[in-house]
C-alpha cells in the first residue's frame, strides 16, 4: 500500500513538472515571443534578441512621408529620421526617449536615401546622401545638428562616374570612420556600381567600381559599414549577398551569400558588442542577425535571430544605439521608424 502511495506521489510530481515545463516553454519560446510576449505583429524567431518598444515615438503621427533611414547620436541621445515626400520635412529629429524635438526647414536636400552620424562624441555631423534627379541630387551632404548645411561631396545636380572631380549617381550610403575615412556606395540604381574609400581630406585612396556577378563586383551596392577588424562590409543588394574587404588595401577578403536566397541584403550594421550584423531584407520584411565572425576568418554567414515583421512594412536601413545597444529602423512602407531594444529574460544578450 505505501508503495503504491508513493509510486502516485512520483507520477504527480512528474506530471506537474512536465506541465510546468510545457508552460514555460509556450511563455518563453522564441517562436511565440511576437504575439504572446510583445502582442505585436511580428515574430521572433531563433534566439530573442531585440523586442519592439512601442511608446518610440511619442508622436508617430509625425511620420508624414516614406522613411528611409536613421541615424543615432548615442552621447546627445538624439535620433534623426529621414524621409522622402512632397511638402513634407525630409529630416526629424527624436530623442532616443521618443520626444519630438525639431524638423530640419532645408530646402537642400531632395531624396534622401542614407543617413550617417559621425563624430558623436566631439563634434556631431549628420551626412545624407541625395539620390534625387534636381539641382541639388547625386551628391552626399554634410550638416550639422541643426540642419544647417556644412559641405557638398559630389557635383550637385550632376550625375556621373568622375573621381577628379567626385561624381556619383544616387550614391546609397556613406559610413565615417572614427579616423575621418569614409566609405560610399554609389549605385541606388544607377550608372555606377562603386565602392569608394575617400581619406579624411577626402582623397581617393581606392575604388572598386566594375559591374557584375564576380569578386568585387558589385550590382548596387546599397549599405556599408566596418567592423573592428578593418574589415569593410557590403550589402550587394542585386547580388544577393555580402562581400568583405581590407579596409587599408581594398583586397577582397570574401562573401556571404547563403543567407539570402529568398531575398537580397539592404542593410548592414554591427551591434555594439561586435557579436552580430544586423541586416534587413526589405521584400521578406526580415531584420535579421547574424554572427560576426572572428579576426582572420570569414566563412559561411550563420543566422542567429529573426525578427520577422508584418506584411508590406519594408524595412530599409537601420542604425543602432552603440550605448543602450538599441536599433532603429526605418520602414518604408510602413511609413514609420520602429526601436527595438535589447531583449532580456533575466539576462542580456548585447
Amino acid at each position: 500500500m505505501k508503495s503504491r502511495s508513493y509510486t502516485c506521489l512520483i507520477l504527480t510530481a512528474m506530471v506537474s513538472l512536465l506541465f510546468l515545463m510545457m508552460l514555460l516553454y509556450d511563455v518563453f519560446s522564441p517562436q511565440q515571443a511576437g504575439n504572446s510576449i510583445l502582442g505585436q505583429d511580428y515574430q521572433l524567431l531563433g534566439r530573442p534578441l531585440f523586442k519592439l518598444d512601442v511608446t518610440w515615438p511619442k508622436n508617430p503621427e509625425l511620420f508624414s512621408g516614406n522613411v528611409y533611414a536613421v541615424a543615432v547620436n548615442q552621447y546627445a541621445g538624439v535620433v534623426y529620421v529621414a524621409q522622402r515626400g512632397d511638402n513634407v520635412p525630409k529630416v526629424l529629429v527624436f530623442t532616443t526617449e521618443g520626444d519630438f524635438l525639431m524638423y530640419w526647414n532645408t530646402s537642400t536636400l531632395e531624396m534622401p536615401h542614407g543617413i550617417f552620424l559621425a563624430d558623436a562624441l566631439s563634434n556631431p555631423t549628420v551626412w545624407i546622401t541625395d539620390v534625387g534627379n534636381g539641382p541639388y541630387g547625386h551628391c552626399i551632404k554634410q550638416y550639422s545638428p541643426s540642419g544647417k548645411l556644412l559641405q557638398v561631396l559630389g557635383t550637385p545636380g550632376q550625375a556621373g562616374s568622375g573621381l577628379h572631380p567626385l561624381q556619383f549617381d544616387q550614391p546609397a550610403e556613406i559610413f565615417v570612420h572614427d579616423s575621418g575615412e569614409m566609405y560610399i556606395v554609389d549605385g541606388d540604381g544607377g550608372m555606377n556600381n562603386r565602392l569608394i574609400k575617400l581619406s579624411k581630406d577626402q582623397e581617393v585612396l581606392w575604388v572598386h567600381g566594375e559591374k557584375g556577378p564576380g569578386l568585387a563586383q558589385f550590382d548596387i551596392p546599397h549599405s556599408v559599414t566596418i567592423d573592428s577588424a578593418q574589415r569593410v562590409w557590403v550589402a550587394d543588394r542585386a547580388n544577393k549577398r555580402i562581400q568583405v574587404f581590407n579596409s587599408l588595401t581594398g583586397g577582397w577578403l570574401g562573401s556571404w551569400g547563403s543567407c539570402f536566397t529568398e531575398d537580397a541584403p539592404y542593410s548592414v550594421r554591427l551591434t555594439p558588442d561586435k557579436k552580430y550584423f544586423v541586416v534587413v531584407q526589405l521584400n521578406t520584411n526580415q531584420i535579421s542577425l547574424l554572427e560576426a565572425p572572428p579576426v582572420g576568418l570569414i566563412g559561411q554567414c550563420k543566422v542567429v535571430s529573426v525578427i520577422q515583421l508584418a506584411d508590406d512594412v519594408k524595412p530599409h536601413l537601420v542604425d543602432l544605439d552603440l550605448k543602450s545597444g538599441a536599433l532603429y529602423v526605418a520602414e518604408i512602407g510602413a511609413q514609420q521608424a520602429q526601436k527595438f531594444t535589447p531583449f532580456s529574460l533575466g539576462g542580456t544578450f548585447l
